[in-house]
């Protein structure tokens, strides 16, 4: 049977066993963040648009998933740590990072949309079992909303600065956040300024500030008011109450948590984060009583980079401490 897909497919590339050379399949938009970022991505193609994504390493697959206005460079020093010993797949959103960035007549930026990419992305690649989900900001989401679809093929939960759930109890949307989710003005800053991305980059690491290459890494995707669609569609999106868009996703997501109340969950949390703060990390544990957590009293929400070496040990310590064998 041949590998290879008819002019016009939608079918995927083959699943790779070895890395491609450095002009096959080019994601969309070259790589901005060398060296910081020095892998080879690779790119499916689903209905005619292109995802980014990287697979790197070998063993048991970890998927992790980044949320907004991130995208796979946030995993970037994980993926480095734990590659030698695990397959690390980490794909880039529809519109984000490497990834192509259509407008809005060619893809809605809903939340089904991403569970359903993530759902084909890894069932074409034949990744049905045995995966660990590492989760960041709209990732919990979107992770936790496939694995509610697919609960027995989830062995392994590492949550940071995220939701699975509705807003909780006593936590309301920041202001900024509402004035980019329902104002034309939040939204002509978001596309027009890229002050979503700035702020995010300036604020989001409170121990220290991001290095000048760093803050450039995560910003060098989003340089046009068109590759900032998806910035803003996160945003306004977030579903706050029933009517909502993808609000019964959450619904559903958070009623199916109870089924991992004995799958090994790992929480790691930047208690600084304006947004997925206590009540965030309050309401994972009631629904994951089993959970191991740590936290980090000076951190923010960009965890991995404000903790650095000493998150990323407690993420290494965990896949070792619950092996799928």
């Amino acid at each position: 049977m041949s590998n290879t897909a008819a002019p016009g497919s939608d079918a995927p590339p083959p699943l790779r066993t070895t890395r491609p050379s450095a002009d096959e399949d080019a994601p969309p938009f070259p790589n901005p963040a060398m060296p910081l970022y020095p892998f080879l991505p690779r790119v499916a193609t689903r209905h005619g648009l292109r995802m980014s994504y990287l697979d790197e390493g070998a063993g048991d697959t970890v998927v992790m998933l980044h949320g907004n206005p991130t995208w796979s460079f946030y995993y970037r020093n994980l993926v480095l740590s734990l590659r030698e010993s695990y397959r690390c797949v980490v794909p880039d959103h529809i519109g984000c990072g490497l990834s192509d960035k259509p407008p809005l007549d060619r893809y809605d930026y809903s939340l089904k949309s991403r569970i359903d990419d993530l759902e084909w992305l890894l069932e074409e690649r034949g990744l049905t079992k045995d995966l660990t989900l590492v989760l960041h900001d709209w990732g919990g989401m979107i992770g936790m909303g496939f694995a509610a679809r697919h609960p027995d093929r989830i062995k392994r939960i590492v949550a940071s600065n995220t939701g699975a759930f509705p807003l909780p109890p006593g936590k309301k949307l920041p202001r900024s956040l509402w004035w980019g989710r329902n104002t034309k003005l939040g939204a002509w800053l978001i596309t027009r300024r890229n002050a979503f991305c700035k702020y995010a980059a300036k604020w989001c690491a409170t121990r220290r500030p991001l290095p000048a290459d760093v803050r450039a890494g995560y910003l060098a995707p989003y340089d046009t008011p068109a590759h900032r669609v998806a910035v803003l569609k996160f945003v306004q999106t977030i579903p706050l109450a029933p009517g909502d868009e993808g609000y019964d996703i959450v619904a559903n997501t958070a009623a199916a948590l109870d089924q991992f109340r004995t799958t090994p969950t790992l929480l790691l949390w930047g208690m600084k984060d304006f947004v997925f703060d206590h009540h965030f990390l309050e309401e994972w544990k009631r629904h994951f009583p089993h959970a191991e957590a740590h936290t980090w009293p000076d951190c923010g929400h960009y965890l991995l980079d404000d903790a650095g070496e000493l998150a990323i040990m407690r993420v290494w310590e965990f896949l070792q401490r619950y092996p799928l064998s």
